[in-house]
């Protein structure tokens, strides 16, 4: 696709479509001068007047307020600018189009576009604005959320002219909150504070002495943002303050309605094929869990016998072939196929977690995980980990590559009815892992009749665990003021 600069009048226009009470007057202004004035009522700034209903008197917003911090757009929106900037990193410009859903899969879709995972962050801003319970006053503030867009800004110290300063990474932002209001980072240390990051945690994992610097940026390895409640793609298992929230899929319904066909047709879909592995890799010569999928795929024939009786699939094991980054923006290449297949595999990657996960689960496909890292231990707000059996299917990779087994064994030891009763919770799951589509008519209380998504269990989760924090800082200075008496 070609490349689409994006232009300063481009993101006034974003403003003014993202925010309706955005008046002429302020239209007018420079951007200099409304980055600085820390006026609501734009993305830009962060306010949360604009596009946030009126509270509804009847909504308990106890324990629920959200400040949004105003920030300077050099630290959100006019990051967008540098979209096709970086040689060694693909031209996201085409996938702004829509709020950042990216353009539709045809025309007539209300419900599929060309997302962009790496755009969570703006959509997660975006629906932000529309949260029921925002406050202008931080005082009365349970939490408080950073519109800063980490995963792109990072994008200049990964691949651009920063590349050799990537421990400095956050720290403008720091220096931002310390001397603008900075009693409402200070009152808690940080600890009442969210942001999303749109990649996985590893990624700004660097530590910031190590020479010479290594891949990644040193942002949640920084003492300043030690406090902070990081929502990442994938959290690392040691600390406390991440928590992974799902990929961005391509699938955003913006009612109840749409939500409920979807459904309705993955219920009614045909699975003709029993396995089914959508990604790149598995080619090179040395042992890995992908080689071992090609392999027993390529050598697995479509008839076979299991428990006692012959069962035909169409097709025993699939591959949809998404090497290079070709099914990054097509949903259609590989929901098809998901839709017909009964397990999905997921195998890890350079890193444990897939997108692939979330679309399997979209498509009521069983996923198939290889290890615990994949998503037992990382999406528990999402996925409860409890649950976990009762829709996934867990086979130690080390099992496969190194001790000959086959996942076709494991797949066919699992009885019919199971199989059954793993799809319908799996389809039971689609809500909460997909991002419904902004706009005042897909608000919590209208678009999808009360039922959350994605975005609605992230800031609950995102609550209780700063409301936790919070009161266990607030108890530990009790009973230091006790013990000093």
């Amino acid at each position: 696709m070609a490349s689409v600069p994006i232009s300063p009048s481009y993101l006034l226009f974003f403003f003014l479509l993202l925010s309706p009470a955005f008046s002429l007057q302020q239209a007018s202004k420079s951007r200099k001068e409304r980055a600085g004035s820390g006026e609501a009522g734009s993305i830009e700034g962060g306010g949360e007047s604009s596009l946030a209903a009126a509270v509804d008197p009847q909504l308990d917003c106890s324990g629920r307020w959200i400040h949004i911090r105003r920030l300077p757009a050099r630290f959100n929106l006019d990051l967008l600018t540098n979209c096709s900037e970086y040689d060694l990193f693909y031209d996201f410009c085409p996938y702004l189009s829509n709020h950042g859903l990216g353009p539709k899969t045809h025309n007539r879709s209300h419900s599929w576009y060309r997302t962009d995972p790496f755009l969570l962050e703006l959509i997660f801003h975006r629906r932000m604005l529309e949260y029921p319970c925002l406050t202008q006053d931080p005082n009365q503030a349970a939490a408080v959320y950073l519109p800063y867009y980490a995963a792109i800004d990072s994008l200049r110290y990964l691949y651009g002219p920063e590349v050799n300063n990537s421990m400095d990474h956050g720290l403008e932002l720091f220096e931002f909150l310390q001397e603008n209001d900075g009693w409402i980072w200070g009152r808690n240390s940080g600890s009442d504070h969210f942001l999303v990051l749109a990649r996985p945690a590893w990624d700004f994992s660097q530590p910031p002495d190590l020479d010479p610097p290594i891949w990644g940026t040193s942002f949640l390895e920084l003492p300043e943002f030690y406090n902070l409640t990081a929502l990442v793609v994938e959290e690392r298992l040691w600390p406390w303050q991440e928590q992974a929230i799902p990929y961005l899929t391509s699938f955003h319904p913006p009612n109840a309605e749409l939500l409920d066909s979807w459904i309705n047709r993955v219920e009614a879909s045909r699975r003709t094929t029993l396995m089914l592995f959508a990604g790149g890799g598995g080619v090179s010569a040395q042992p890995n869990i992908r080689r071992s999928i090609r392999n027993e795929c390529e050598n697995t024939s479509d008839t076979f016998e299991s428990n006692g009786g012959w069962y035909y699939y169409s097709k025993v094991c699939d591959i949809v072939d998404c090497a290079n980054g070709k099914c990054e923006h097509d949903p259609i290449l590989y929901m098809r196929p998901m839709l017909q297949s009964t397990f999905c595999l997921q195998p890890p990657g350079d890193t444990p977690t897939r997108r692939s996960t979330f679309d399997a689960i979209i498509a009521g496909c069983i996923p198939v995980f290889f290890e615990d890292q994949s998503a037992r231990t990382q999406y528990r707000w999402h996925l409860p980990e409890e649950a976990y059996g009762e829709f996934a299917v867990h086979i130690p990779k080390e099992d496969v590559v190194y001790n000959g087994m086959k996942i076709l064994d494991v797949l066919m030891g699992i009885s019919r009815a199971r199989v059954r009763r793993m799809r319908q919770k799996v389809i039971e799951l689609i809500p909460r892992v997909v991002y419904r589509k902004h706009g005042r008519r897909s608000s919590s209380s209208v678009g999808w009749k009360g039922q959350k998504d994605a975005f609605d269990i992230a800031i609950d989760g995102a609550l209780e665990k700063i409301s936790s924090r919070v009161k266990g800082e607030e108890a530990d200075v009790a009973l230091e003021d006790l013990s000093s008496v």
